[in-house]
């Protein structure tokens, strides 16, 4: 092992030990990281060069990466600079590698007669389709991101209807459940019969709710009742991400609907019956308030009634 990937190795420890970031940004910065060591054949870092940066952005650029992709190995090569400057490493200023600009984000948002659909799609009469029921009614109430639905114990105060969640950057914030969404938890929990402590659990193999033609299964009262699952643990993303997807081709949808965009949704539905932005902001556990302005280009009611009271007067 070299100099530079002794750095790196003690750079991905301070991240979890001293900056407490998650698993995924550690793997992340790593594997970004480990790419720039691999291609840039670097023994010391004290050879990073604003020459062998430029030359590391044009080799990116030439592999046709994504403009925000290409953004995402600067960001973790600016902050690794950091990082050794804090050991009294005499090294290029991160200050000197400019940020590649990226294209506006763009936000994806389900028709309103979709989401409504989706939300009444799972079959309420098996265990497996009150959870799906709960899972798709919590994410659209509080907005949660998917790993923070995953991580909820079953064991909450429901009359509350409210609850504090650890997001990313291990931030405290409260999110709110509507009353359809603690209905549809509360039916869901007093179903289960598990000792099991996630709220959300997985099943094992099979959907005994939908057919092979993502259909609902049929069946009668007694068979529904009587049906039981066997919980194996904590239900994953992966897990929630394929139920999504499967109830979406259920209803008919042809664009892919993903978990995110019912935290977008989300957003856009408190944007426009008129929240203000900064709660909106609080809601979702953005740490900068221009990641949530992305959403008012969507819900600006506003600039459509500007362009109908003055376009064409003169036509």
């Amino acid at each position: 092992m070299n100099e530079a990937e002794k750095y790196l190795n003690e750079y991905l420890d301070y991240l979890e030990i001293e900056k407490g970031r998650s698993i995924k940004t550690q793997e992340n910065y790593g594997r970004y990281l480990k790419i720039f060591l691999g291609w840039s054949k670097l023994k010391s870092v004290r050879d990073i060069d604003a020459e062998l940066i430029r030359n590391f952005r044009l080799w990116l650029a030439r592999r046709e990466i994504k403009k925000n992709t290409q953004a995402y190995y600067i960001i973790a090569l600016r902050n690794f600079l950091k990082y050794l400057i804090k050991r009294d490493l005499k090294v290029l200023s991160p200050d000197k590698i400019e940020l590649p600009k990226t294209p506006s984000r763009q936000i994806d948002i389900p028709d309103e007669r979709d989401l409504k659909s989706l939300l009444g799609a799972p079959d309420t009469g098996t265990l497996r389709g009150l959870r799906d029921k709960a899972i798709l009614e919590t994410l659209f109430s509080t907005g949660l991101r998917l790993s923070e639905l995953c991580a909820l114990n079953r064991y909450i105060n429901l009359d509350r209807g409210e609850l504090s969640v650890r997001g990313k950057g291990d931030k405290i914030r409260v999110v709110f459940f509507a009353d359809v969404a603690k209905k549809a938890i509360k039916n869901y929990l007093d179903r289960r019969e598990d000792a099991e402590e996630a709220m959300f659990v997985s099943f094992a193999a099979g959907n005994p709710a939908l057919n092979k033609n993502n259909k609902p299964h049929q069946s009668n009262e007694s068979n529904r009742s009587n049906r039981r699952e066997k919980v194996i643990g904590r239900i994953t993303s992966r897990a929630v991400q394929r139920m999504v997807d499967g109830y979406a081709k259920q209803i008919g949808v042809q664009d892919r609907i993903t978990p995110h965009m019912l935290r977008h949704f989300f957003a856009t539905d408190l944007l426009t019956n008129g929240a203000d932005l900064r709660s909106v902001q609080e809601l979702l556990g953005h740490a900068n308030i221009a990641t949530t302005q992305v959403y008012t280009h969507i819900t600006n009611k506003g600039l459509k009634e500007v362009h109908k009271a003055f376009h064409g007067k003169r036509r």
